[in-house]
Protein backbone atom coordinates (compact mmCIF):
# COMPACT_ATOMS: atom_id res chain seq x y z
CA UNK A 1 0.00 0.00 0.00
CA UNK A 2 1.37 3.38 -0.73
CA UNK A 3 1.55 5.73 2.28
CA UNK A 4 -0.91 9.08 2.75
CA UNK A 5 0.36 12.12 1.18
CA UNK A 6 3.25 14.02 3.31
CA UNK A 7 4.82 10.56 4.17
CA UNK A 8 8.72 10.40 4.00
CA UNK A 9 8.27 7.30 2.12
CA UNK A 10 9.41 7.30 -1.50
CA UNK A 11 6.95 5.44 -3.85
CA UNK A 12 7.17 5.56 -7.91
CA UNK A 13 5.39 4.67 -11.03
CA UNK A 14 7.46 4.07 -13.90
CA UNK A 15 6.46 4.66 -17.75
CA UNK A 16 8.61 2.34 -19.88
CA UNK A 17 8.01 1.33 -23.96
CA UNK A 18 9.38 1.69 -27.15
CA UNK A 19 10.75 4.83 -29.11
CA UNK A 20 7.60 7.06 -29.93
CA UNK A 21 4.86 5.09 -27.90
CA UNK A 22 4.29 7.97 -25.47
CA UNK A 23 5.66 7.84 -22.03
CA UNK A 24 6.31 11.60 -21.80
CA UNK A 25 2.51 12.12 -22.58
CA UNK A 26 1.66 10.28 -19.95
CA UNK A 27 4.62 11.40 -17.30
CA UNK A 28 2.82 14.72 -18.02
CA UNK A 29 -0.70 13.99 -17.60
CA UNK A 30 -0.08 12.04 -14.43
CA UNK A 31 2.11 14.63 -13.05
CA UNK A 32 -0.58 17.39 -14.29
CA UNK A 33 -3.26 15.84 -12.65
CA UNK A 34 -2.45 14.22 -9.60
CA UNK A 35 0.22 16.82 -8.81
CA UNK A 36 3.80 14.44 -8.74
CA UNK A 37 7.07 15.14 -9.86
CA UNK A 38 8.47 14.44 -12.91
CA UNK A 39 11.62 12.91 -13.50
CA UNK A 40 12.61 12.70 -17.65
CA UNK A 41 15.17 10.55 -19.58
CA UNK A 42 17.94 12.68 -20.58
CA UNK A 43 18.42 12.31 -24.23
CA UNK A 44 18.39 15.58 -25.31
CA UNK A 45 21.45 15.99 -22.84
CA UNK A 46 23.34 12.82 -24.33
CA UNK A 47 26.37 14.44 -25.71
CA UNK A 48 27.06 11.29 -27.66
CA UNK A 49 23.88 10.51 -29.04
CA UNK A 50 24.20 12.71 -32.38
CA UNK A 51 27.64 10.58 -33.24
CA UNK A 52 25.67 7.04 -32.68
CA UNK A 53 23.34 7.87 -34.83
CA UNK A 54 26.07 8.10 -37.95
CA UNK A 55 28.29 5.36 -36.04
CA UNK A 56 26.39 3.07 -34.09
CA UNK A 57 28.97 0.49 -33.94
CA UNK A 58 31.75 3.32 -32.88
CA UNK A 59 29.83 4.83 -30.12
CA UNK A 60 27.04 2.83 -28.98
CA UNK A 61 29.36 1.88 -25.61
CA UNK A 62 29.63 5.29 -24.89
CA UNK A 63 26.48 6.94 -25.47
CA UNK A 64 25.02 3.80 -23.54
CA UNK A 65 26.84 4.17 -20.26
CA UNK A 66 25.77 7.62 -20.39
CA UNK A 67 22.41 6.77 -20.09
CA UNK A 68 23.36 4.18 -17.56
CA UNK A 69 25.57 6.22 -15.20
CA UNK A 70 22.82 9.21 -15.76
CA UNK A 71 19.82 6.55 -15.24
CA UNK A 72 21.76 5.72 -12.23
CA UNK A 73 21.88 9.53 -10.66
CA UNK A 74 18.07 9.71 -11.10
CA UNK A 75 17.13 6.15 -9.33
CA UNK A 76 19.80 7.80 -6.38
CA UNK A 77 17.38 11.38 -6.89
CA UNK A 78 14.60 9.08 -6.62
CA UNK A 79 15.29 6.95 -4.07
CA UNK A 80 15.70 10.19 -1.37
CA UNK A 81 12.34 11.90 -2.86
CA UNK A 82 9.30 11.75 -0.57
CA UNK A 83 5.75 10.79 -1.37
CA UNK A 84 5.17 9.60 -5.24
CA UNK A 85 7.10 10.73 -8.14
CA UNK A 86 6.93 9.49 -11.88
CA UNK A 87 9.82 8.54 -14.05
CA UNK A 88 10.21 8.48 -17.75
CA UNK A 89 11.71 5.18 -18.91
CA UNK A 90 13.82 3.56 -16.29
CA UNK A 91 17.23 2.25 -16.11
CA UNK A 92 16.42 -1.93 -16.63
CA UNK A 93 15.19 -0.23 -20.39
CA UNK A 94 18.84 1.19 -21.03
CA UNK A 95 20.63 -2.15 -20.00
CA UNK A 96 17.70 -5.05 -21.10
CA UNK A 97 16.20 -3.54 -24.73
CA UNK A 98 18.87 -1.22 -25.92
CA UNK A 99 22.14 -1.97 -24.49
CA UNK A 100 21.44 -5.53 -25.41
CA UNK A 101 20.23 -4.76 -28.66
CA UNK A 102 23.29 -3.09 -29.51
CA UNK A 103 25.23 -6.19 -28.50
CA UNK A 104 22.96 -8.52 -29.99
CA UNK A 105 23.54 -6.09 -33.61
CA UNK A 106 27.05 -6.57 -33.41
CA UNK A 107 27.67 -2.42 -32.35
CA UNK A 108 28.59 -3.39 -28.90
CA UNK A 109 31.84 -5.51 -28.77
CA UNK A 110 32.09 -8.68 -25.85
CA UNK A 111 34.72 -6.65 -24.09
CA UNK A 112 32.71 -3.30 -23.75
CA UNK A 113 29.45 -5.43 -23.03
CA UNK A 114 30.96 -7.05 -20.50
CA UNK A 115 31.89 -3.89 -18.48
CA UNK A 116 28.64 -2.20 -19.42
CA UNK A 117 26.69 -5.29 -17.86
CA UNK A 118 28.92 -5.27 -14.81
CA UNK A 119 28.21 -1.82 -14.19
CA UNK A 120 24.55 -2.67 -14.27
CA UNK A 121 24.23 -4.93 -12.17
CA UNK A 122 26.29 -3.29 -9.59
CA UNK A 123 23.43 -0.67 -9.74
CA UNK A 124 21.25 -3.23 -9.25
CA UNK A 125 21.86 -4.01 -6.18
CA UNK A 126 22.04 -0.17 -4.97
CA UNK A 127 18.42 1.52 -6.23
CA UNK A 128 14.78 0.69 -5.50
CA UNK A 129 12.70 -0.59 -7.83
CA UNK A 130 9.35 1.20 -9.12
CA UNK A 131 5.90 0.59 -6.93
CA UNK A 132 4.55 0.31 -10.45
CA UNK A 133 5.89 -0.56 -14.01
CA UNK A 134 3.38 0.95 -16.36
CA UNK A 135 4.33 -0.59 -19.96
CA UNK A 136 2.85 0.71 -23.11
CA UNK A 137 2.28 -0.94 -26.18
CA UNK A 138 1.06 -0.05 -29.29
CA UNK A 139 1.37 -0.92 -32.95
CA UNK A 140 4.64 -0.52 -35.05
CA UNK A 141 2.62 1.36 -37.25
CA UNK A 142 1.38 3.92 -34.60
CA UNK A 143 4.58 3.70 -33.76
CA UNK A 144 6.25 5.29 -36.42
CA UNK A 145 3.75 7.60 -37.34
CA UNK A 146 4.30 8.83 -33.52
CA UNK A 147 8.21 9.13 -34.07
CA UNK A 148 7.16 11.33 -37.41
CA UNK A 149 4.65 13.58 -35.81
CA UNK A 150 6.86 14.44 -32.32
CA UNK A 151 9.15 15.28 -35.22
CA UNK A 152 12.75 14.72 -33.39
CA UNK A 153 15.60 15.28 -36.65
CA UNK A 154 17.70 11.93 -34.89
CA UNK A 155 15.17 9.58 -34.80
CA UNK A 156 13.33 9.85 -38.36
CA UNK A 157 16.14 7.50 -39.81
CA UNK A 158 15.75 5.54 -37.28
CA UNK A 159 15.50 1.91 -39.43
CA UNK A 160 12.45 -0.20 -39.10
CA UNK A 161 14.45 -3.25 -38.20
CA UNK A 162 16.14 -1.59 -35.29
CA UNK A 163 12.56 -0.39 -34.03
CA UNK A 164 11.26 -4.58 -34.58
CA UNK A 165 14.08 -5.45 -32.49
CA UNK A 166 13.27 -3.42 -29.82
CA UNK A 167 10.31 -4.27 -29.90
CA UNK A 168 10.64 -7.84 -28.82
CA UNK A 169 12.83 -7.47 -26.80
CA UNK A 170 10.38 -5.20 -24.59
CA UNK A 171 8.26 -7.66 -24.66
CA UNK A 172 10.43 -10.68 -23.56
CA UNK A 173 11.44 -8.07 -20.83
CA UNK A 174 8.09 -7.32 -19.70
CA UNK A 175 6.80 -10.81 -19.68
CA UNK A 176 10.16 -11.59 -17.55
CA UNK A 177 9.61 -8.70 -15.37
CA UNK A 178 8.70 -9.02 -11.55
CA UNK A 179 9.81 -6.52 -9.55
CA UNK A 180 7.45 -4.98 -9.06
CA UNK A 181 3.37 -4.39 -10.09
CA UNK A 182 2.73 -3.91 -13.69
CA UNK A 183 0.00 -1.98 -15.49
CA UNK A 184 0.18 -2.50 -19.43
CA UNK A 185 -2.09 -0.16 -21.47
CA UNK A 186 -2.91 -0.92 -25.15
CA UNK A 187 -2.20 2.84 -26.80
CA UNK A 188 -3.03 2.33 -30.41
CA UNK A 189 -6.79 3.79 -29.92
CA UNK A 190 -5.69 5.15 -26.57
CA UNK A 191 -6.51 9.68 -26.34
CA UNK A 192 -6.42 9.86 -22.16
CA UNK A 193 -5.61 13.78 -22.87
CA UNK A 194 -9.00 14.31 -25.15
CA UNK A 195 -10.97 11.72 -24.36
CA UNK A 196 -12.81 11.55 -20.80
CA UNK A 197 -13.64 8.25 -20.97
CA UNK A 198 -10.77 6.85 -21.55
CA UNK A 199 -9.22 9.27 -19.33
CA UNK A 200 -11.22 7.77 -16.46
CA UNK A 201 -10.43 4.30 -17.50
CA UNK A 202 -6.60 5.01 -17.12
CA UNK A 203 -6.74 7.16 -13.73
CA UNK A 204 -9.09 4.01 -12.49
CA UNK A 205 -6.77 1.27 -13.35
CA UNK A 206 -3.83 3.41 -11.66
CA UNK A 207 -5.55 4.67 -8.70
CA UNK A 208 -6.65 0.75 -7.76
CA UNK A 209 -2.64 0.18 -7.40
CA UNK A 210 -1.58 2.71 -6.30
CA UNK A 211 -4.86 4.38 -4.17
CA UNK A 212 -4.22 6.71 -1.09
CA UNK A 213 -1.44 8.61 -3.03
CA UNK A 214 -3.37 9.57 -5.98
CA UNK A 215 -6.74 11.21 -5.12
CA UNK A 216 -9.64 12.00 -7.08
CA UNK A 217 -9.21 14.90 -9.25
CA UNK A 218 -11.54 16.94 -10.65
CA UNK A 219 -11.98 15.41 -14.48
CA UNK A 220 -14.33 18.11 -15.89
Amino acid sequence: MVEAEGSSVRKSIAIAGNIGVGKSTLVEFLSRTYGISPYYEPSEDNPYLPDFYDDMKRWSFHSQLYFLSNKFRIHQELDRMPGLVVLDRTIFEDAEIFATALHDMKHMDDRDWETYTNFYRSILDAIKPPDLMIYLRCSMRTLRKRIKLRGRAMEQDVPLAYLKRLEGLYEAWIRSYDLSEVLILETDNLDYIHDLVHRLDVMERIEAMLPPELGKPDCN
